[in-house]
């Protein structure tokens, strides 16, 4: 990507006030050109008053304020919605929790040169997960296999939420269209981008399990997440063979 594109990495949070300035400043260490969104849902632990003291601080931290927690993807949207609006070349996702080291962000900076979305992922060769049982590498392992056989897509990582965008990419997936709010969205946006004959990269990360806070996913969202997949797979697939056949 050229150096003159302006980049902000959008941070969806709730109750993350331990993890916030801890990896906004890595982000920046790394990075110092590249901005920073904050979407907190209203976090009861003070998350979106320690965001605004980092924003009166710092001129590349911003801030958008949600009324409560209505999901991973909504806030996503929001965030996109609002980084369109300020007119940035490359927006991005990242996790506020450390899983998503931003010293590495520079793998999906190089790959956004020939690409319109480029994932993090965790299951391409040189990828890696630290600190995961082996339950959860096979929910997520097996998961996404099951998406790849269901939606018919070559994404290896499709639910993984280390990415950047290319602005040009956002406007033509009608996000307005997009009613997926929950850790679907990933799978959601992934398969719209590739749908819309836009190419999709994927650079190995290492993701890091969090050390400070609770993780917001657990098995019983993992396999909510697998459900609302399946619904919106075969509905997809149900789509496609109506299509077939009025072609005929």
């Amino acid at each position: 990507m050229s150096s003159d594109e302006r980049t902000v990495m959008v941070v969806p949070t709730f109750n993350e006030r331990d993890n916030l300035a801890w990896i906004v400043g890595r982000l920046h260490a790394a990075h110092p050109d590249v901005d920073v969104l904050v979407v907190d849902d209203n976090s009861p632990d003070g998350t979106g008053a320690e965001a605004d003291r980092m924003a009166a601080a710092d001129d590349r931290v911003h801030v958008l304020h949600r009324a409560g927690k209505s999901g991973l993807g909504a806030a996503y949207l929001h965030g996109f919605s609002w980084a369109l609006d300020a007119g940035y070349d490359v927006i991005g996702e990242m996790d506020a929790d450390g899983s998503h080291q931003p010293e590495q962000l520079d793998r999906l900076r190089s790959a956004l040169d020939d690409a319109d979305l480029v994932i993090g992922s965790r299951w391409v060769p040189g990828g890696s997960v630290v600190n995961w049982p082996l339950h959860r590498r096979a929910l997520s392992r097996g998961g996404n296999l099951y998406v790849r056989w269901l939606l018919g897509i070559g994404v290896r990582d499709a639910t993984a939420g280390y990415r950047l965008f290319r602005r040009q990419t956002l406007e033509k997936l009608d996000l307005a269209t997009v009613r997926s709010t929950g850790y679907v969205f990933q799978t959601d946006l992934a398969t719209r981008t590739l749908r819309a004959g836009l190419t999709v990269r994927e650079v190995p990360i290492e993701f890091v399990e969090r050390v400070r806070g609770d993780s917001k996913m657990s098995g019983a969202v993992a396999v909510e997440s697998l459900r609302r997949i399946t619904v919106w797979g075969l509905r997809e697939r149900w789509a496609q063979l109506g299509r077939l056949w009025g072609r005929r």
